[in-house]
């Protein structure tokens, strides 16, 4: 019977678990100069394309699923759509995010949201230029879930919300663990770790372990807070006796960051009620931002997906930046 019914189906993800889902799309408009200066000035015949391509595409990825047939119906938490200008292409380009708290993605919704958008525009500016060309849409980064933080390797950061420091920040990366130290285990978590913050786009330096000690872990964090932005520390954060980054961490800062350690320990009870033991704190160490997530791979993973939201923007303000987002 079920092979009567195709070989097309929804994927099942119904044992998942819920966690934050962000994902950003874009993808360009190439119009003669003549057109895009009439889009500038609003002067098109049929109105404002702009702020209809925003309705359209905000009213399409609401509506992924009535449109692309796999899609799972999510109930999306926040679409923002948003246009750049650029005289050099000529033409504009735009972006399209959307949020979830969901057991799957939101990359269609993006994808879906910032195509409308696109097709929307074209639709208003096809009168004056039906030369019109739709280039470039992609996907420029997905977070949350099991793969956490994805960049696509052609994105450009700075043109990626959250909003990123002033200048190019350096992050440094600590595991905590005795076995890592003693070679027993290889630092996976640290290594992930790594590959998460760079695809935020910080600079990384080279991943330092450290046994369960406080005076180690002490040691490892005032070294490298001298010249990174931030410094974020795998391992140590649970129960355990030999579990002390949280104390080596609120004793060594300046001010601790609660809300960060919150948002961690929130988007964890979505995978597991354990994650309620997790120990996991953030604070200012002068200006350098100290952030400890537990050490397994898994949890780091959903670290990173949180720490996308908040971590350049908390750079950026640390080191004198204003608080609205550019």
């Amino acid at each position: 019977m079920m092979e009567e019914l195709g070989s097309l189906r929804m994927a099942d993800v119904g044992a998942k678990p819920r966690t934050a889902r962000h994902a950003l799309a874009r993808g360009s408009l190439v119009m003669n100069a003549r057109a895009l200066r009439l889009l500038r000035t609003k002067r098109l015949p049929k109105g404002d394309a702009l702020a209809a391509g925003e309705l359209a595409g905000i009213m399409a990825a609401k509506r992924t699923s009535e449109i692309i047939p796999l899609c799972h119906p999510l109930p999306l938490d926040a679409v923002r759509v948003g246009f750049e200008l650029d005289p050099k292409l000529p033409g504009l380009h735009a972006f399209c995010s959307a949020k979830a708290f969901s057991r799957t993605g939101v990359e269609m919704e993006a994808l879906c949201g910032v195509s409308a958008a696109l097709l929307t525009v074209y639709d208003l500016v096809k009168p004056v230029d039906p030369a019109l060309r739709i280039d470039s849409v992609r996907l420029e980064f997905k977070a949350g879930g099991k793969s956490g933080f994805w960049r696509h390797p052609l994105a450009r950061p700075k043109k990626s919300p959250p909003a990123k420091p002033l200048k190019p920040a350096v992050a440094g990366i600590i595991t905590v663990s005795d076995r890592c130290s003693q070679g027993r285990r290889r630092d996976e978590s640290g290594r992930l770790l790594s590959e998460g913050l760079r695809a935020m786009g910080l600079s990384t330096r080279p991943r330092l372990v450290v046994s369960d000690d406080q005076e180690l872990i002490a040691s490892a964090l005032r070294r490298l807070a001298k010249d990174c932005d931030a410094v974020v520390l795998t391992g140590g954060t649970g129960l355990s006796p030999r579990d002390v980054t949280p104390e080596t961490v609120t004793g060594i800062c300046d001010r601790v960051v609660p809300g960060i350690g919150e948002a961690l320990r929130l988007s964890g009870r979505s995978s597991t009620p354990l994650s309620s033991l997790s120990r996991s704190v953030a604070g200012l160490l002068g200006s350098t931002i100290v952030v400890c997530l537990p050490g397994s791979p898994r949890a780091v993973q959903e670290g990173l997906a949180v720490l996308s939201e908040v971590l350049p923007h908390a750079i950026h303000i640390a080191k004198g930046g204003g608080h609205g987002l550019k």
